[in-house]
């Protein structure tokens, strides 16, 4: 039994080579079946090979000879005198440009001189606008300056030390009317008499202080009248200083303005003057372009040709497609024999003793050929038989410690065994 051998990859270099060969005779047969021989009524065209060159491949150092081409486009008479006729005209409009060009030299000589034109607007003399800004707000009264308390007490005493007096009097009239009339001090009439001029006093008293309050409001009216009116042309100045002030900034505004317009419309004019000494400067020269670019004939138009070109063999895509077949057959193969592999380890692992020679200094021409059950199979022959005796399958020791070590022991001759149940069935 015996490992399957991959195939062998393609030579990059014969690869190549065959590929450049096959590339080089297409592209020839091309050439000559793209371009036909064609006449139409204003000429022919036909080709012809008029040499060859040597192409050496780098990577190969092989020489291909490749053939070289010419096309002629011949015109017909009638088309070849409209050319004769065209070709006699732009040598006389050439002529005359040559003629002409001479007065070229003096005018491009001499280098433009701009002294004469206006000048441009000047930015340096364009000022900003001096905007004036104002700020804060008019110093409006909030409150009133007194309660006026001060004044209504004031008036209030000036009130009562004139009706104490005629209060005073009043009493004692009043009390020697009483007398006059018999009525004890104590009686009854006595008392509803004083009661009744006491409620007049009080009532005179009452209307004294009313007249001080009222006299209180009348001031506090004043003093409000009077914050009124001063936060009034407090208000009215504001405005009107805030009225002069953006007047004065669109006055700065149009200044401004005005200078820009004034600058823009020196550079519009400079620009002009500019442009009119380009165009004499163009002038001449522009026409004797115009001399020297005279009509010519026209090419002959020739239909492109419906002959199919002959495709390149994709000679190195057959060589890799190949390959890829036999990697794909290889493989296939590799299958089939992990899968018997497979097989031969479940006898293994049933037939064999618990402990099978397998060290490998006891083994001689081994070949590895596979996997089973994660462990490497090899072919091998014990170093006591004939060379030609047939190879048996199985596993190494020394590689089987390094994965299953419980399924390796020592034999009294010092030689490694393994144990086909463990090292394969993972007991």
């Amino acid at each position: 039994m015996g490992k399957p051998k991959a195939p062998k990859a393609p030579d990059p270099k014969e690869t190549a080579a065959a590929q450049t060969g096959t590339n080089v005779t297409t592209a020839t047969a091309n050439a000559w079946l793209s371009q036909p021989n064609e006449i139409t009524p204003d000429g022919t065209r036909t080709r012809t090979q008029t040499g060859s060159q040597q192409m050496t491949d780098p990577s190969t150092g092989k020489t291909y000879t490749v053939p070289t081409f010419t096309d002629t486009t011949t015109y017909s008479p009638a088309q070849q005198a409209i050319a004769d006729a065209n070709n006699g005209a732009s040598l006389n409009l050439a002529n005359l440009a040559k003629d002409q060009s001479g007065r070229l030299q003096g005018l491009l000589g001499k280098p433009m001189d701009f002294s004469s034109l206006p000048s441009g607007g000047d930015a340096s003399k364009i000022t900003g606008p001096n905007y004036q800004q104002f700020q804060g707000g008019p110093q409006l009264q909030t409150s009133y300056v007194d309660d006026f308390g001060k004044q209504e007490q004031e008036i209030q005493d000036g009130l009562m030390s004139r009706l104490q007096p005629s209060l005073d009097k009043d009493r004692a009239a009043l009390e020697q009317r009483l007398a006059n009339q018999g009525i004890l001090i104590g009686s009854q009439a006595y008392k509803d008499a004083m009661d009744d001029f006491g409620r007049t006093s009080n009532d005179a008293r009452t209307s004294t202080l009313l007249a001080a309050g009222q006299e209180q409001s009348r001031l506090a009216g004043l003093s409000r009248d009077q914050a009124t009116f001063g936060n009034s042309a407090n208000q009215q100045m504001f405005q009107n200083k805030n009225t002069t002030t953006g007047a004065n900034n669109t006055l700065e505004d149009q200044r401004t303005n005005a200078q820009l317009a004034q600058f823009n419309a020196a550079n519009q004019q400079r620009q002009q003057a500019l442009n009119e000494k380009y165009e004499e400067r163009s002038r001449p020269i522009n026409e004797i372009t115009a001399l020297m670019s005279g009509g010519q004939v026209s090419k002959p138009q020739f239909s492109n040709s419906q002959i199919q070109g002959m495709p390149n063999v994709d000679y190195a895509g057959l060589v890799q497609q190949k390959y890829a077949n036999d990697m794909g057959a290889y493989q296939q193969q590799m299958q089939q024999s992990n899968g018997l592999l497979g097989g031969l380890a479940s006898i293994f692992t049933k037939a064999l003793p618990a402990g099978f020679l397998s060290d490998e200094r006891a083994k001689k021409d081994i070949e590895k050929v596979g996997n089973a059950n994660g462990q490497e199979l090899y072919l091998y022959r014990y170093k006591d038989q004939p060379d030609d005796a047939p190879k048996q399958l199985g596993l190494i020791a020394q590689k089987v410690r390094k994965k299953t070590p419980g399924a390796v022991s020592k034999r009294p001759d010092g030689l490694l065994q393994v144990n086909y149940a463990k090292a394969l069935g993972g007991r």
